[in-house]
């Protein structure tokens, strides 16, 4: 796993909270001090807390798993899609529609739909149709991708969802908890760590934290994928030594 470093997190601005009058009490034990009436996370705690996180989504790769990268606020719609694309994960960048986990056969309707749609497309099926059809169709699957492109390929709950904002995503947060998927996510000083069971305490609206953050779970995922791949190989030698 690779190291978690102290300066890189302090030069990220993981450190900073949010306003003191903003504060959950909750979160007490994650907060080192404040400075200007702004909280400043305790960074050797947070890298106690991250290194736990990792170590799961290295498990949960490694044995086949999904994790799901949510991160649907403006500043990290693009690093939580490369993050999760790097590491062969799904992603929601875009609004979360509610039911993703707890309707998720209706969603998996909708994204067979869609990919029926491209499919008429892509052979010129769709010519079939007169030219309002045609143009109705293309934008229905223009506004499904928006929202599935993401999670077309999902097709079982995953076992986790990986949040970078678990206040400002708390819908996906909730669906998760009723789910019995588990949760890991960035929780910032104004945020509940009760909700979360793989809590990383870190600012959540800087960029440069979310970037940060979103690749070295990618990275986790891919050592764990990466151990999978090995194992198999492995076994599959040994069986063919066997025979």
């Amino acid at each position: 796993m690779k190291t978690i470093s102290l300066m890189e997190m302090l030069k990220a601005g993981v450190h900073f909270g949010h306003k003191t009058s903003l504060w959950n009490p909750k979160m007490a034990p994650y907060i080192y001090t404040q400075r200007n009436n702004i909280y400043i996370l305790d960074l050797e705690k947070t890298r106690i807390k991250l290194a736990e996180a990792l170590a799961f989504a290295t498990q949960i790769a490694a044995s086949g798993g999904i994790i799901l990268f949510v991160g649907t606020k403006r500043q990290a719609k693009d690093e939580v899609r490369k993050a999760a694309e790097s590491c062969g994960m799904p992603y929601v960048v875009t609004r979360w529609l509610g039911g993703t986990f707890t309707n998720f056969r209706t969603i998996q309707r909708t994204i067979k739909k869609m990919d029926r749609y491209e499919k008429m497309i892509a052979d010129g099926e769709v010519k079939k149709y007169t030219k309002k059809e045609q143009l109705m169709i293309g934008r229905e699957v223009e506004k499904m991708k928006t929202f599935f492109s993401g999670i077309k390929d999902m097709k079982k709950l995953p076992e986790a969802i990986f949040v970078l904002d678990t206040k400002y995503d708390h819908i996906p947060v909730e669906e998760a908890r009723q789910s019995k998927v588990k949760i890991v996510g960035l929780v910032d000083t104004n945020s509940d760590p009760s909700k979360i069971d793989y809590v990383i305490p870190s600012n959540d609206d800087a960029i440069k934290v979310i970037a940060y953050m979103a690749n070295i779970v990618a990275e986790a995922v891919n050592e764990g994928r990466n151990s999978m791949a090995e194992t198999l190989m492995t076994q599959t030698e040994g069986a063919a030594v066997a025979k």
